[in-house]
This record gives structure tokens, sequence and C-alpha cells, in this order.
């Protein structure tokens, strides 16, 4: 399926929902989460890098600090099944991991870059200062991935990107992207490559109990990622940010999760879940993404961090 008319599918999808969550009348403020509510999670180093199978059995994972539950995108209330993430590194590596609770586990899409929002979803978000990367992920292990650019980026203003071939003004899939729920964002808007991969990612899911059968009842399915940084250098564009990371650097990421339910009322489930909650429908905002600090400490060193809500 051509990815020009995801794109539109995307947004009209995702203008209904909002429409469900916030009337025309009100006004969002800028930005739509409080400096105080954006978590900060201390990323440690592995010395002996994670299989990265789904299974998240890992010694690594079972030391790295976890989350807390993910909780509501724009309310930030509790939610119904719990969800965690957590974050490792090495010298070639960001790893990112999931903890999907899912007492039914469903999924449809199996080609590359369909909707899969469409379906039961976890999705990271990783932002430079110039763009950011989206990717979204079903428990089929199907993917979704698109590199965005601001408009007002000195980076795209001067031709940068241009002069990168995949990012060339003539790339097929490449599109103006102004948002979703939130609109306009201070910062205008994007152009979107939608025909991008990220060079040498690795990921795959483990479900625990059986996909698309309501017979029984599931555990739920688990996500793991290897990100190589050497595929990041669109992202360090804007900052000339140190690929692998320094110790003590921080960058913004977001961890959420989107199904194709909600909690029964009177919850105000919107069907978006994330670690750092943006008060909107639209993850697309990264003054709300979660601080993520690296430490060359080894994970191994590290008392098991997990905060219960």
């Amino acid at each position: 399926m051509n990815k020009l008319i995801l794109l539109s599918a995307l947004c009209i999808f995702y203008s209904i929902q909002l429409s469900a969550q916030v009337t025309s009348g009100d006004a969002v403020q800028y930005p739509p989460c409080t400096e105080e509510d954006i978590p900060h999670y201390n990323a440690y180093m592995v010395s002996s890098p994670p299989q990265i199978d789904g299974r998240l059995d890992d010694l690594v994972w079972q030391t790295a600090p976890t989350s807390p539950r993910f909780r509501d995108l724009i309310s930030g209330d509790k939610t119904i099944h719990d969800t965690r993430a957590a974050v490792l590194w090495d010298n070639e590596y960001l790893y990112v991991a999931y903890w999907i609770e899912e007492p039914n586990v469903q999924a449809t899409l199996t080609e590359r870059d369909a909707l899969i929002y469409k379906d039961n979803d976890v999705e990271l978000f990783i932002a430079g200062k110039d763009g950011y990367y989206e990717f979204e992920i079903n428990s089929f292990g199907t993917i979704y991935e698109v590199f965005f650019i601001w408009e007002d980026s000195d980076s795209y203003k001067n031709g940068v990107y241009d002069a990168i071939p995949e990012f060339g003004k003539d790339q097929p899939g490449r599109k103006p992207f102004s948002g979703v729920g939130y609109q306009p964002h201070p910062r205008g808007g994007r152009i979107g490559y939608w025909n991008w991969d990220f060079p040498g990612l690795r990921s795959a899911v483990y479900v625990d109990g059986t996909i698309n059968d309501d017979r029984d009842r599931d555990r739920g399915w688990t996500v793991e990622l290897a990100i190589p940084w050497s595929g990041m250098s669109a992202l360090a564009l804007g900052d000339n940010r140190s690929l692998p990371p320094k110790d003590e650097d921080i960058w913004r990421m977001d961890f959420s999760r989107f199904n194709q339910y909600k909690e029964a009322t009177p919850s105000k489930d919107s069907g978006g879940w994330a670690w750092s909650p943006h008060g909107v429908w639209d993850s697309h905002v990264p003054e709300c993404f979660t601080y993520i600090h690296f430490s060359q400490k080894d994970v191994s060193l590290i008392k098991k961090e997990t905060e219960k809500k």
C-alpha cells in the first residue's frame, strides 16, 4: 500500500479520535503537558547485549529499571491494563523493551508500513533538535516507521537535509505533515518521509498466549528493539550530539500504546496510553517526551528500580 495514502488515512483517523475527546472550542496550552509531570529515566549500559528475540528474559532486562505503568495519553488517568518500558544501551545499539498486558492479544496487519495504529500497537518516538523518528509495531511484529523534519529548523532551511540523498525533495513518500490533534504546533509543520526505513534496526515480538483466539485468556506480549546508533546521523544534524551518547547526555523519547478498545464508562479512556501523558490526542509533541538520561554505569551494578503505580 502506498505510504502517501496511509498518511491521509492516518490524519483522518486521528482527527476523528480527537473530536471525541476535545471540542473545537477548547484552547490547548503550549506545551500541553507540564514540565513537572514529564518523567525522567536513567538508561544504563550493558556489557553483554540482550538477545533480540522478544522474550525479555535476559538478565539485563530483569535488572534494568522499568517505567511506571503507562497512563492515559490525554488525562493521565490509570489504565485498565499494565504497560511498561525500559531502555538500555551500549556503543552499538539503543535497546528498548515493552511489557504489554493483554488478556486477548489480537492483530490483523502483516504488510510492512501498513496502518499499524489500526491494530493494538506500541510506539516509540526519538527526538532530535531538527527532526524525530516514529516507530510502531503490532503483536505480529509488523512495523511502521517515518522520519520527520521540522520546517522551521536551520538544517531544513539551509538545505542540509536536501544534500542527503534519502531526504531529497524528490524522494517518494515525502509529504508535509501538520500534526494530529495538536495543531498548529508553535514550531509549525514538518516534512515526513514515509518511505524511509531505519538502517540496521532489529525488532522482535513474543506473545504469551494465542493471537486472535478469544477462547483462552492471554498474559500479553513483549517487544524488544535494537536500534543502531550508526543510523541516527539524521537525528544528530541539528545539535551534533554524540553517537553513541556520552555519559550524562539527555535525549527525549516517547513510549506509548494504542488500543482498538476502550475501558467502559465512567472511565475516560482515550484508547492511547503513554509513559509520559501529553494532555492531547497527539504523540507528535516532543516537548512532552520522557527525558532519557544516559549513564555509562553497567546495568549489572544497578539495583532493580521499579515504580509500581
